[in-house]
């Protein structure tokens, strides 16, 4: 039954008709006002749903104006004061003092106040796919874990990633292709991430770091397709298998490793001629080799077979330095890694063998990096995350200079042009320099004062285009 008020169409009073359209427009302006409410505080939608059937290439439009208390460009040169930077589309135009860079009429001019501009920071060591270490279902994950959940929980960490600061990474090792494929999503434009290179299967002996172990026999076993390889001829298969699907750079397990099961840390795995293989195969398909290794014979069976990094390091003595400083060879101290295990061992959550294997790696990494200073070894920044949260990396800077003694500028230059030219990027990214991609960070007030700085960054920019401001 209706109620005294209603008004029926066509017998409605002059009065009450205005006052039924009043109650509709009332009604309509709060379900406007409530869906922009939403649109505007709800970030993953942004101004409206995109319904097209593909993205829009990550990369900025127009010409853009940075203005900053002062920039440090990632090339080792005295930071610039009252500095600018004027991007055009995707790329770096001008870099200099504001009195010397000249602006026109259509510059959008952003001044972002006293912080400090640098190139965009590099993580030379990730692993992007799947859980962090210290998820308490990570220990089951390959068994229980679908195989896409790895994948998906990729995109997020390649967002948090991005947004820490860290426009370019080098992903060393994912199974199932998946940190391929992820690298295909962030450059396309379907996600937000930063730029990468991908490793594909890290390439091992059977039952080595490389290698899943404590399972049932026949239960995951591994092939050169998964990467796991016996002997050069395998080997060389194995690195001809990584790359056909996609493989950026080649990974390799040298030495036994902290979190692996049945392998003592700083035991060797492949020999020599196994490792020279793996080096020639990679180098003849144009691709780099990266070698995990902690233990002291295989860095130097690593770098005497000609790997471009050594990760980890961890107990590296003077011999080794100095071969790696014969041989070129990269450093890729992964810091954070040790701080890492070494708390997860004392609470508890790194147990028995993989506790006394953490507590010792961690306590050698210290020394080690003090020795890669020491005989002025080329750094580059690599945290594993993965084994650390994803965002968390900027703590790397701080460890560098506190473990190592490194100078803040130095490792700056660690993070940013020298984690460039170990990926074979210098010409496109490492430091804020005309021509160069538009990968741009800020972090409040002056990190050379103050490392701690480089832990948050304030501004984001990718490609020119602003992630976080």
């Amino acid at each position: 039954m209706a109620g005294r008020d209603a008004c029926v169409p066509g017998k409605c009073a002059s009065g009450d008709r205005e006052k039924t359209m009043s109650k509709i427009k009332l009604l309509i302006t709060i379900v406007l006002l409530s869906s922009l409410a939403f649109f505007s505080f709800n970030p993953q939608i942004g101004k409206a749903q995109d319904t097209s059937i593909r993205p829009q290439p990550p990369q900025g439009k127009g010409i853009v104006a940075l203005k900053a208390a002062r920039l440090i460009d990632g090339t080792g040169k005295a930071p610039i004061q009252n500095a600018i930077i004027i991007i055009t589309d995707d790329k770096i135009t001008a870099v200099g003092t504001s009195d010397l860079v000249r602006l026109t009429s259509d510059v959008k001019v952003i001044d972002l106040g006293d912080v400090t501009l640098m190139p965009g920071f590099i993580d030379t060591h990730t692993h992007l796919i799947g859980r962090t270490l210290g998820d308490p279902e990570g220990n089951d994950s390959a068994v229980r874990d679908n195989l896409s959940f790895g994948a998906i929980l990729g995109t997020r960490n390649a967002k948090n990633l991005l947004l820490s600061g860290f426009t370019t990474v080098r992903n060393v090792g994912a199974p199932h292709f998946d940190d391929i494929s992820l690298r295909k999503a962030i450059n396309e434009g379907w996600i937000p991430g930063p730029k990468m290179q991908a490793a594909g299967h890290s390439l091992g002996i059977t039952g080595g770091h490389c290698d899943n172990n404590s399972y049932r026999p026949g239960l995951i076993d591994g092939t050169i397709k998964t990467g796991i390889a016996n002997g050069p001829e395998e080997i060389r298969a194995a690195v001809r298998y990584q790359v056909k699907y996609g493989a950026d750079v080649i990974k390799t397990c040298a030495t036994g490793g902290v979190l692996s099961e049945g392998d003592a840390v700083g035991t060797t795995q492949y020999t020599f001629e196994e490792m020279k293989a793996l080096v020639e195969e990679a180098e003849k398909l144009e691709r780099k080799v990266a070698a995990h290794a902690h233990g002291t014979e295989g860095i130097k069976i690593a770098t005497r077979a000609g790997v471009s990094s050594i990760e980890h390091g961890s107990f590296m003595d003077e011999e080794g330095a100095k071969l790696m400083v014969q041989k070129g060879t990269y450093l890729v101290p992964t810091l954070m890694a040790g701080e890492a295990v070494e708390a997860l061992a004392k609470n508890g959550f790194l147990k028995g063998f993989r506790g006394e294997k953490a507590l010792m790696a961690a306590a050698a990494m210290r020394n080690a990096i003090k020795l890669a200073v020491k005989y002025k070894i080329k750094i580059a920044l690599g945290t594993d995350s993965g084994v650390i949260a994803h965002g968390t990396n900027g703590h790397e800077f701080t460890l560098m200079v506190e473990w190592g003694g490194m100078s803040p500028m130095d490792a700056i230059i660690a993070g940013t042009m020298n984690g460039a030219r170990l990926m074979g990027w210098e010409k496109q990214i490492g430091s804020l320099e005309v021509g160069k991609y538009a990968d741009i960070v800020a972090v409040a007030g002056d990190p050379l004062k103050d490392i701690r700085k480089m832990e948050k960054a304030v501004f984001v920019m990718k490609n020119g285009m602003i992630y976080k401001q």
